[in-house]
């Protein structure tokens, strides 16, 4: 082979290889610009994602906030509109009563459910709250509201029908209203019947005792009259005399003649509570 024709042969294997480190070449730039490019595109639809789910976020923060705002102006609203009602309730009482209600209302509750409503207080430490059983009856559902606007689940303890007396629980540290002497109430002593029959609305109507052991439904003479007024929704709410006492449980009123309220006397409440107790829980409550 000549010399020339050696060298033909090596500048066409170089010009070989060069071609083919050319395409090499050029198909490794390509995979590496695509695959830079699949890159940037998925760092791009993550930058996407990760601003779409920081909005989302900010605008439920943000949501947060405004509902947080709402409800603290709410609940001050509240406050105040308590505030403004208790001066109400003492300003449409007498003087006997001014300071009875602010200790006294405290302990009052609305026993709420999905049939009816009606009033109820605090009769033991422990979240024990009494009411009339009518208030409960063929109730689906209940709940208990206290005078600090808190609604609560409630259980309930025991009953006894023939009293028209339930005894519940709810959850919390609530102030008991303290039970007098049924026995050393008085013809003509005044009295003030305290309800909560529009959830948060409370109202006190007052008046005197008109007569004790009264017979009622059960024809049984355990039963105070009253002529302070009882409103609708008022039905297991306390009875207090000027000491800031339970005398009786607000039961059933009647038309005939002038509208008389009957409650069923503290004594005879406190026998029904604890015999509701000592079967249920194994012990007196009061």
């Amino acid at each position: 082979m000549s010399l020339k024709r050696h060298h033909k042969i090596i500048i066409g294997g170089v010009s070989s290889l060069l071609v083919i480190f050319m395409v090499m070449s050029t198909i490794f730039m390509y995979l590496m610009y695509t695959n830079q490019n699949m890159n940037f595109q998925e760092l791009s639809n993550r930058i996407k994602n990760l601003q779409i789910e920081t909005q989302t976020k900010f605008s439920d923060l943000s949501e947060t906030v405004l509902n947080a705002e709402t409800e603290l102006k709410t609940l001050g609203s509240h406050i105040g509109s308590l505030d403004k009602e208790m001066v109400n309730l003492k300003a449409s009482a007498s003087a006997d009563f001014s300071s009875v209600i602010e200790d006294s209302i405290k302990s009052v509750v609305t026993v709420r459910t999905d049939i009816s409503q009606g009033s109820g207080f605090i009769i033991a430490d422990g979240g024990y709250v009494v009411t009339n059983a009518h208030v409960m009856e063929d109730a689906g559902a209940a709940g208990v509201i206290t005078y600090d606007g808190e609604l609560h689940s409630v259980s309930i303890i025991g009953e006894v029908t023939e009293m028209d007396i339930i005894l519940l629980q709810i959850n919390g540290d609530y102030e008991p209203l303290e039970l007098a002497d049924s026995d050393e109430v008085q013809i003509g002593e005044k009295v003030i019947a305290i309800g909560n029959p529009l959830g948060l609305q409370f109202s006190v109507s007052e008046g005197i005792v008109s007569a004790v052991h009264r017979a009622g439904p059960n024809e049984l003479e355990v039963y105070i009259q009253t002529d302070a007024a009882l409103n609708p929704g008022n039905s297991g709410g306390p009875l207090i005399n000027k000491k800031g006492e339970v005398i009786g449980i607000n039961n059933f009123k009647t038309e005939t003649g002038e509208s008389l309220g009957f409650a069923l006397e503290s004594n005879q409440l406190r026998i029904v509570v604890n015999k509701i107790a000592d079967v249920a829980l194994g012990k007196t409550l009061i």
